[in-house]
């Protein structure tokens, strides 16, 4: 498909063909972008996908993996995903910045950027996956490649976010280029579920009985004949792991050529961007906007519930409920469930309102939390509620992205001579997520440590159980809680939004009628 289908309708100001004032003012007027194709909205939300495909491969499995397949102590597991997801969440206001200041080259001001990190974003996804044969040196590989990764997925996703401000001009067509997005980003989640759960789950997944390592006479016999097949099992453990991480980086950069293919930026040349400011000046516009605020610290405490259900779900699945070998298939489910129910919220936020959608659909994954906790250990039933929660995860997904470019649009309204900081509130909002996110997993794997976590153990002490119990439930169900009471006060339902849509368009208007009068004494 060639690139600029659909996306060469922006203004054409300076293309004078005639010097006629009619004709100067056909010249000069900024042409809204027409309705954006199916195909330009697939390519669009195709190049999503590598963002959640490798954070639910990193969320679901990667705590498990430091533990039980690296082999790491619990305390240094938690260092390294701690320490992965701060970073991530620093550099994300730094790229931030750094795209609001780039250029306007002939691919856009967005799209290098994506382009240039896929090579080096695979490549650091790779060997984060990667075993390296020296005990002494783990920690610091893994900490250097997490972090890089995390960095040059944060130059890919930084920009992609923001680019949703640029394929449209038009509220109704970035809402459902949005829902395209998220409808791809949930099959994202479900690929990567699929492709990390079922190559791993297809290797044998060797554990450490508790009385094999305090029997001397067992120890005798395993370094002679057990301690073999432990050994084999446990390599081919980590060959599956790698084998998902290349099927994995593959379907990255295939999603990013589709990207780049399919989609094509719209240049705002009749709206002057804002020079650059600093980062603290960033933050206090940002945090001086008080919608903005609310929105962030609702989705903030919301989002922690989720990724704090993700980050522990394998291991609560492996050793509370005791399905060791079948967690990857319930994985599965609430992302397959996630991935059909995410058009029945597009139609529900439409229907609704998205703060209404924000209420119904937080608050539908409770039931599930607490049934998990509560019900005997049943696989049946445990695929059943695991269904029922795909569908609040779904919300999960759609509504923050769906809401951030109407809280953009109600700064621009209320700060008509500061532009072109799209970037940057995108860029904030997954900061505050990931920092809180990378505290929560760095504190939820360390008090598996306090518990007494066993590395490779097939049981684990009561204390785990218990432990694990808390980070799936109750922990999760305060969080939601609180994100919904701070929601309250969030300023823009449905009448604001379609009463900022409209002071928008006359704004967009009065601008194109100065520019084209501005134009006219020039040429007099």
């Amino acid at each position: 498909m060639a690139r600029g289908e659909g996306a060469e309708q922006y203004s054409n100001a300076s293309l004078l063909q005639t010097p006629s004032p009619d004709g100067i003012k056909r010249a000069a007027k900024c042409e809204p972008r027409g309705g954006l194709s199916v195909c330009n909205k697939l390519c669009y939300a195709i190049g999503g996908a590598p963002y959640q495909i490798t954070g639910c491969a990193i969320g679901f499995f990667l705590q498990i993996y430091l533990l039980d397949v690296a082999l790491l102590d619990p305390f240094y597991a938690s260092i390294i995903l701690f320490v992965g997801r701060a970073w991530d969440a620093i550099t994300d206001p730094t790229v931030g910045f750094l795209v609001s200041r780039s250029p306007w080259t002939r691919f856009g001001r967005m799209m290098p950027w994506i382009v240039l990190s896929t090579p080096l974003a695979v490549l650091s996804y790779f060997l984060i996956w990667y075993v390296p044969p020296v005990d002494q040196g783990k920690v610091i590989w893994y900490l250097i490649f997490y972090c890089s990764f995390q960095t040059l997925q944060t130059c890919f996703h930084v920009p992609y976010s923001a680019l949703t401000m640029f394929i449209s001009t038009e509220q109704k067509e970035r809402d459902s280029a949005t829902a395209y997005r998220m409808t791809v980003e949930v099959l994202g989640t479900l690929i990567g579920t699929a492709v990390q759960g079922q190559i791993v789950g297809m290797a044998s997944a060797p554990c450490i009985s508790s009385g094999e390592e305090l029997n001397s006479t067992g120890l005798l016999v395993a370094s002679t004949v057990n301690i073999t097949e432990p050994h084999v099992s446990l390599e081919h453990l980590r060959n599956a792991y790698m084998i998902a991480s290349g099927v994995i980086c593959c379907i990255y950069v295939v999603c990013a050529m589709v990207l780049f293919l399919g989609v094509k930026e719209q240049k705002e040349t009749c709206r002057v961007r804002t020079g650059s400011m600093s980062f603290f000046q960033g933050i206090r516009m940002v945090m001086g906007h008080g919608a903005y605020v609310k929105l962030v610290m609702g989705f903030l405490f919301t989002s922690l519930a989720f990724m704090l259900l993700e980050g522990n779900f394998a291991l609560f699945c492996s050793y509370t409920l005791g399905f060791r070998n079948d967690f990857q298939n319930i994985l599965l489910v609430i992302m397959l469930s996630a991935t059909l129910a995410i058009p029945f919220w597009q139609w529900f936020l439409t229907k609704f309102g998205k703060k209404t959608a924000v209420y119904i659909g937080t608050t539908s994954v409770v039931p599930f939390l607490v049934s998990v906790v509560l019900l005997p250990s049943n696989l049946i039933v445990i695929y059943v509620v695991s269904f029922a929660a795909g569908v609040s995860v779904a919300a999960a997904f759609l509504l923050p992205w769906s809401m951030l470019p109407d809280v953009v649009d109600d700064f621009k309204i209320q700060n008509p001579e500061s532009q072109g900081h799209e970037a940057i509130f995108y860029s904030f909002y997954v900061f505050f997520t990931k920092f809180a996110s990378g505290v929560s997993l760095g504190v939820s794997t360390l008090s598996l440590d306090f518990a007494g976590y066993v590395t490779r153990g097939c049981t684990q002490p009561a204390e785990v159980d218990l432990t694990l119990k808390i980070l799936v439930s109750p922990a999760p169900i305060v969080l939601i809680i609180i994100g919904l009471l701070i929601f309250i006060s969030y300023p823009i339902n449905e009448e604001k939004r379609q009463g900022n849509r409209k002071l928008l368009n006359e704004q967009r208007e009065h601008e194109i009628d100065s520019e084209t009068d501005s134009t006219e004494l020039n040429v007099v």
